[in-house]
């Protein structure tokens, strides 16, 4: 107990409020509040990518999941216009089922984990390795020209998606 450091301590505080609010993404009855659940679960898991030193993939997995594929999911949810009413019914037959069939998930999972010696990330690879500076180096140095090859075929993939939805002048 005394020798936890910080990042142990805020891994251990992520890691418990990520499953929490996944279960609760899981055992939510309404489907806007289960997607709301699993936005704050991405934001947990940002952090995760915060401790390992991987400030891009943090900002770029809030960016892409939390904020356009969550945003696509409410206005799905919203426009389906879900009831309770349309909705099939579970049997307890298939719930059990589906309970018995978790518990052997999580008993393999459990069983593959307990093997494993405590993960040391930190001693694999460079320790900046996650930083932007470092990608934007390795990027704008080591990959110039294929970076500069992929800003033209999008260039021209938006020319050409303004072009065929643009309305003919008659």
């Amino acid at each position: 107990m005394l020798g936890y450091t910080i990042t142990q301590w805020i891994f251990g505080i992520l890691s418990f409020m990520a499953i929490m609010f996944a279960l609760m993404v899981v055992f939510s009855r309404n489907p806007v509040n289960s997607v709301l659940y699993l936005v704050l679960t991405f934001f947990c898991i940002a952090g995760h990518y915060l401790l390992m030193n991987a400030q891009f993939l943090a900002v770029v997995h809030i960016a892409v999941y939390a904020g356009a594929i969550m945003v696509l999911f409410l206005f799905v949810i919203m426009l389906m216009n879900l009831n309770e009413d349309a909705e099939p019914q579970k049997t307890m037959v298939s719930k059990i089922i589906a309970g018995v069939i978790g518990g052997m998930l999580l008993l393999v999972l459990v069983g593959a984990l307990k093997g494993t010696s405590q993960l040391g990330l930190s001693q694999y690879g460079h320790s900046e390795i996650g930083l932007v500076k470092k990608l934007g180096h390795v990027l704008f140095h080591e990959f110039l020209f294929p970076f500069e090859i992929v800003s033209v075929l999008l260039l021209s993939a938006l020319v050409g998606a303004i072009m065929i939805g643009k309305k003919e002048i008659k």
